[in-house]
C-alpha cells in the first residue's frame, strides 16, 4: 500500500511546494478540510484567517487549479469549497486532522487511563453527523471517560462506545455493521491503533 508521499510524488504535474508553499495555503487546507460542508468567499476568509486579500486569491486559484477546491459565482461573489471528488482528499484531511494539537491532547489523555489498543473519533468529534463520537478498545474505566468528557471536553452528552480487544476482533470476523461502519468511513480519525495489523488482516479478507 502506497504511503501518503508516494502518492503525491506520482501526481503528475503536481509539486509539493505547489501544495504546501505558504502559511496562507495551510490556513486555507485547515479551513476548508475541517469544514468540508461550508463554501466561503474570499472577504470572508480574509476576516477568519487574518491574511491579506492578494494573498489568498493567488492560494485559492492554485488550489482550484491542482482540483482540491471547487467554485461557483453567485450574487457578483466567488465561493469557493471542497471538491468531494479531489483524489487526496481523505489523506489531506488526514494530514491536516493528525496535526491537530486537541487530538494529540485527547490521546494522550485516554491512553493515561487504562490499557488502551485503540481510539477512534467520529461523529461530532471530528464535525461529522455519526451517532457515536469516540470509539476505545482497551481496558478502561468508562466512568474515567464520563468524566473526562464532562470536565475536560465539555461534553457531557458525548456518546462513546468501549470495547474489549477481544469483543473488538470478533466483532470484525463476524462482520459486526457497527465496527465495520465505522472502518469504512474515511473521515474517521484513528488517533491510536496498537491492533492495526489484526484490524487490516481481518477487514481486508471480509472484502
Amino acid at each position: 500500500m502506497y504511503t501518503i508521499f508516494m502518492l503525491l510524488l506520482q501526481l503528475k504535474n503536481m509539486q509539493l511546494k505547489k501544495i504546501f508553499g505558504s502559511g496562507a495555503r495551510v490556513k486555507l487546507f485547515r479551513q476548508f478540510l475541517m469544514h468540508p460542508d461550508e463554501e466561503y468567499y474570499i472577504r470572508e476568509l480574509t476576516r477568519i484567517l487574518g491574511e491579506q486579500i492578494n494573498s489568498l486569491r493567488r492560494e485559492l486559484d492554485n488550489l482550484e487549479k491542482i482540483g482540491m477546491l471547487k467554485s461557483r459565482e453567485k450574487n457578483r461573489r466567488k465561493f469557493y469549497r471542497i471538491n468531494p471528488h479531489f483524489s487526496l482528499l481523505p489523506e489531506f484531511t488526514s494530514i491536516i486532522q493528525k496535526t491537530n494539537t486537541e487530538h494529540d491532547r485527547i490521546s494522550k489523555d485516554i491512553t493515561r487511563m487504562g490499557d488502551v489498543q485503540l481510539i477512534m473519533l467520529t461523529g461530532s468529534m471530528i464535525g461529522g453527523d455519526n451517532a457515536l463520537d469516540i470509539l476505545i478498545v482497551g481496558e478502561i474505566q468508562e466512568d474515567m471517560i464520563s468524566q473526562y468528557a464532562a470536565n475536560v471536553l465539555k461534553k457531557p452528552d458525548l456518546n462513546y462506545a468501549v470495547l474489549s480487544k477481544e469483543d473488538f476482533l470478533y466483532r470484525i470476523t463476524i462482520k459486526d455493521k457497527f465496527v465495520l461502519d465505522l472502518f469504512s468511513d474515511r473521515k474517521n480519525l484513528i488517533l491510536k491503533n496498537k491492533l492495526k495489523k489484526d484490524t487490516e488482516l481481518l477487514i481486508s479478507a471480509l472484502k
